[in-house]
Parts: structure tokens; sequence; C-alpha cells
């Protein structure tokens, strides 16, 4: 097996465009859920957050267990669709247009999320 989205491989490492700001947390994430295995939800809660918008590789894996944890914490969702990827387009379509809405999350695109800033 290839080293390939392994921790410390570059592919992990956050973009120096999105580089954390001095004193900003950092979550490292080891699971398909961005809350297993994780102070993720400890963070959120210590700043105050009652919401979040997902975005991510693999809609029917990591953004669609992220979405569960997050939906059963009881946080507000946003999914941006077209921020989202999947290997098959039916897969990550079905997830944004009729299991995300189902389990509360509103599907934007980018481009409207923005405009509602």
């Amino acid at each position: 097996m290839g080293t390939l989205f392994h921790e410390g491989s570059g592919e992990t490492g956050i973009h120096p465009r999105v580089a954390p700001l001095p004193g900003e947390p950092v979550v490292l994430k080891r699971r398909t859920s961005a809350f297993a295995g994780t102070d993720f939800d400890l963070v959120l809660r210590a700043l105050g957050v009652e919401s979040i918008v997902l975005t991510g590789v693999a809609t029917g894996a990591m953004v669609a267990a992220t979405l569960f944890d997050a939906s059963d914490r009881d946080f507000g969702l946003t999914v941006l669709s077209d921020a989202c990827a999947d290997g098959e387009r039916d897969v990550h379509d079905f997830l944004m247009e009729r299991i995300f809405p189902a389990r509360g999350a509103e599907v934007l695109t980018g481009q409207a999320w923005m405009d509602r800033l």
C-alpha cells in the first residue's frame, strides 16, 4: 500500500493559502468522520459553533460520514455541492438531492453560499 493520504504525506498537508493563523486549532482527521477519534466536537463547542459547512472528496464516504455524525450532534449543516466530489457521480447526486436534505442539511453551490455571506 502506498502513502497517498497517509499522515505526513504531501497530500495531507494544509495548503498555504488556507493555513491556520497562529493560535487557531488544527484537528488531525484519521477516520472517515471528522468527529471520530478527534476532539473536533469539543473544539467547535468551545468556539460556540452551532453550524458547519461541509466540502470534500468522497461524497459517499468522508463527507457523508461527517455529515451523519454532525447531524447526530445537532449541528446545523450546509453542504456545498460543487465543492464535493465522488468517483461515482450518481452516488454524489443521490446524496446531494435526497439523503443530505433528508438529514436536515441545506445543499447549496459554493456561489449560492457565498452570496448569502
